[in-house]
């Protein structure tokens, strides 16, 4: 697939001049994404050459994958409690087996458990309560 050039730096001028955030194109099989922190062209993210990419925007787990990575079964969003205001089933720091139900991932109005794939303790929670989530994206890191 050729990427036409073109189409994207007028997309990039258009989010600057009409001081958009987002702008999706599509044109038979092709579709082009441009934000202000990334392109997109058929899901693909490439680096903006306008910005810099911002370092915030990246998680810790991406930076450093060291430890054990409990993954996303399913598409949904995540959740840390098994009820608004209710205790959370993890927090860094604790201690949990395999099996242990870390996370709700709600699809489709069902609560699905995610159990843990591993004991550990737990180095860091990926996901934000609430956040929706892709199948694979990592949730949890474990030690």
């Amino acid at each position: 697939m050729k990427i036409n050039k073109k189409i994207i730096k007028e997309l990039s001028d258009y989010l600057e001049e009409f001081n958009l955030t987002e702008l999706e194109y599509t044109e038979k099989d092709t579709k082009i994404k441009v934000s202000k922190n990334n392109i997109s062209v058929n899901n693909q993210k490439i680096p903006n050459p306008k910005n810099e990419v911002n370092n915030s925007n990246i998680n810790l787990s991406e930076k450093t994958k060291t430890g054990i990575e409990v993954k996303s079964p399913i598409i949904g969003t995540a959740y840390h409690a098994p009820e608004p205001g209710a205790k959370k089933f993890v927090e860094v720091g604790k201690k949990i087996k395999k099996g242990d139900t870390i996370m709700i991932v709600e699809a489709m109005k069902t609560m699905n458990h995610v159990p843990s794939t591993a004991d550990g303790v737990v180095k860091e929670i990926c996901v934000e309560d609430g956040q929706p989530v892709e199948f694979g994206q990592n949730l949890l890191i474990l030690d």
